[in-house]
Parts: C-alpha cells; structure tokens; sequence
C-alpha cells in the first residue's frame, strides 16, 4: 500500500509550501495522479484525510484529478489513450498498444504525481 507514503508526502510538501507563504490555512489543494503509479485514488483521498487532521491543510478541498495514460507505439506509429496491464509476475502496471498490442511503447503521460496548485488564505499584510 504505497498510498499511505504518497499522501504522506504530498501532505508534508503542502504544508511547507502553505507554511513558507504564510498561510493562515490551505483552501485547496489539486494533485495530478497518472494511471501508471497504481494509486488509488480513494484510498489515497482517504490516507490525506487522515492525515491532515489538526493541521491548516484540515478543511482544504482536495481535488484528485487522475491522468489517463497516452503513449506512442515504436512498432505500428500508433498515438494516443491505452490502458493497463497488471503483470502479477512484477508486481506493476505495463501498457499496451491498443492497436497492435506490443509493449515496446513511449510513455508520453500517465506516470503524473504532482501537487499542482495550492490555494491558501493568509494574513492582509497591510494590517
């Protein structure tokens, strides 16, 4: 369950990044979650919930957008939205061409774990 890290950093880099600007509280906070990191989404919702009680982060709509994954395929020239495979031999995701289907494929997105904005309210600093 790489959910608990994740959310455990992500938390962790909101809070720094609200504390350095001041922030009174965190009002919002939108993350980036690619397809391919094998997350789940309400688990890792659930993990920042738990996690951010009693902080400024406490009340902040958290908003989870999840990247679908688009690769380009070296075999047939084939570009565009594929989905994945879970190979239980490796223990992790692989995707496919949906045309030919080889793996020997660019992965253009799909891979995203990003904390892409922050919305936070701090203090008039003309007060």
């Amino acid at each position: 369950m790489h959910e608990l890290s994740m959310a455990n950093s992500m938390v962790d880099a909101i809070l720094t990044t609200a504390k350095t600007n001041n922030a009174l509280k965190v009002t919002e906070a939108v993350l980036e979650i690619g397809e391919m990191t094998m997350l789940n989404p309400e688990q890792l919702r659930f993990m920042i919930d738990i996690l951010r009680k009693d902080t400024i982060l406490e009340e902040a709509e958290i908003i989870i957008n999840m990247i679908p994954i688009e690769i380009e395929c070296e075999s047939c020239g084939f570009k565009g939205e594929t989905r994945t495979e879970e190979n239980m031999d490796h223990l992790m995701a692989v995707a496919k061409c949906p045309k030919c289907d080889k793996t020997n494929v660019h992965i253009i997105q799909g891979q995203e774990c990003n904390i892409k904005t922050i919305k936070i309210e701090r203090e008039d600093e003309d007060a």
